[in-house]
């Protein structure tokens, strides 16, 4: 059985070394694996032999096809359907939020700009999502 990781899907090498370092400081080991723009991740979802994401922390606003694409994609494909998706966006537009929900996100989270809050908003992401709330299993091939 494969390990069943966290999918980033972030454009910004910052943002994703701030997530990195926040898993650090956090003692998290999870299996991290990174999609840098929308493109990449619907191959990556896409490709049903490799591992089942566990979570999807998903960018709204990236160039080319953003997330807004990606959620519609994952909440359209019946073997993606279930996958918890919480988007982490710095648009706090009502339109956004809204149409996030619209599409099935799971959680909609402002990325804070100051580090320890990002890390302890994680904490609480994580916790929950991977601790607490039951989650689906990958659907089988039919």
């Amino acid at each position: 059985m494969s390990l069943s990781p966290v999918l980033v899907v972030e454009d910004s090498d910052e943002d994703y070394q701030a997530t990195l370092w926040a898993m650090q400081k956090l003692g998290r080991s999870d299996l991290l694996e990174r999609c840098t723009d929308g493109d990449d991740a619907l191959d990556r979802l896409s490709d049903r032999a490799r591992p089942w994401p566990k979570l999807v922390l998903l960018d709204l606003n990236m160039p080319g096809t953003d997330g807004r694409e990606v959620l519609a994609f994952i909440r359209s494909t019946p073997f993606l359907r279930p996958l918890p998706v919480v988007i982490l966006s710095t648009s706090a537009s009502e339109r956004d939020v809204n149409t996030c929900y619209d599409l099935g996100a799971n959680a909609y989270l402002l990325k804070p700009v100051n580090f320890t809050q990002y890390t302890e908003q994680l904490r609480v992401t994580l916790d929950f999502w991977l601790g607490l709330a039951q989650l689906p299993e990958p659907v089988e091939s039919t």
